[in-house]
């Protein structure tokens, strides 16, 4: 009776090892630290960092949205008539005659 409990227990730490790729002591301990720490840093942190972003944008533009100014530039247009389509704004004969 005492061995099937004991079995049991030398079954799971067996299953614990081979899970953890084998290692034991402080290799194993070392190794999850190293990849827990990248996970955190490629991973965790800048997603948390994100979300911190966009929250402190949201509320900026809630609590005053005059005062709130997007930080991108704007793209100019290469045209003088500010057309997207079209032909520039020139004089034709009629208008240099009149002047």
């Amino acid at each position: 009776m005492s061995s099937s409990w004991r079995r049991t227990i030398g079954n799971v730490r067996s299953f614990i090892g081979n899970s953890t790729g084998g290692l034991r002591g402080g290799s194993n301990l070392a190794s999850w630290l190293v990849a827990g720490t990248l996970a955190y840093y490629l991973w965790v942190k800048p997603s948390q960092q994100l979300k911190k972003q966009q929250q402190e944008k949201a509320l900026a533009a809630a609590l005053d949205p005059n005062r709130y100014i997007e930080k991108r530039r704007p793209i100019p247009d290469p045209q003088e008539t500010g057309l997207i389509y079209g032909k520039k704004n020139k004089p034709t004969k009629k208008q240099e005659e009149d002047k």
